[in-house]
């Protein structure tokens, strides 16, 4: 009797945990690299991204295959990750970190919270320590996760050649819009 209320006790308190991690595979990271010298937009979206965010904790966890990035041209795509990316060599891109101030951020409670997330962003074989504001959004059993922010892509070993450095910004703006679903 006592090893079978222990295992029950065990599965709820798992459970209850469990509950508590917001999940997704089709979130959307975008960047725009365009400049006002660019004749055409250099943007990319990729709608494959895995998420993952503990609510209880407030680490969060963004992963992406790179070769999932679409662009208008096709031609766009095959220089992006052959020439820049090196994404056969650098598969994924991933973000490991966690909401700063969790104190301000109530996932029990429906609303859209400001949410500062820090922790290390890997691209391109390179990580880097950020700082990025965003917001979350809590509605039920989903919640939205937000953010936009720069990055520099010297700052991750990306070269671009002389050829086109007036056509591609050395800044790329990065959006993220994530909805996820409690498990």
């Amino acid at each position: 009797m006592k090893k079978v209320f222990l295992t029950l006790s065990f599965l709820s308190l798992s459970a209850a945990m469990f509950a508590q991690t917001y999940m997704t595979r089709t979130g959307k990271i975008s960047f725009n690299a365009t400049t006002a010298g660019s004749p055409e937009k250099i943007e990319g979206i990729n709608n494959e991204v895995a998420n993952i965010i503990d609510a209880k904790t407030g680490n969060i966890v963004f992963q992406l295959p790179v070769k999932s990035f679409k662009f208008e041209r096709e031609l766009m795509q095959e220089h992006f990750n052959e020439n820049y990316m090196e994404s056969d060599k650098y598969p994924k891109a991933e973000f490991k970190g966690a909401i700063a101030n969790m104190n301000e951020v109530n996932f029990a409670k429906d609303g859209t919270y400001n949410a500062k997330v820090t922790g290390q962003l890997t691209i391109h074989g390179v990580t880097k320590d950020i700082s990025v504001l965003g917001a979350i959004t809590v509605s039920g059993n989903t919640i939205k996760a937000a953010a936009k922010f720069n990055i520099k892509l010297q700052d991750y070993h990306i070269d671009i050649p002389g050829v086109v450095a007036d056509k591609i910004a050395k800044e790329a703006i990065i959006k993220l819009e994530s909805d996820l679903v409690r498990k």
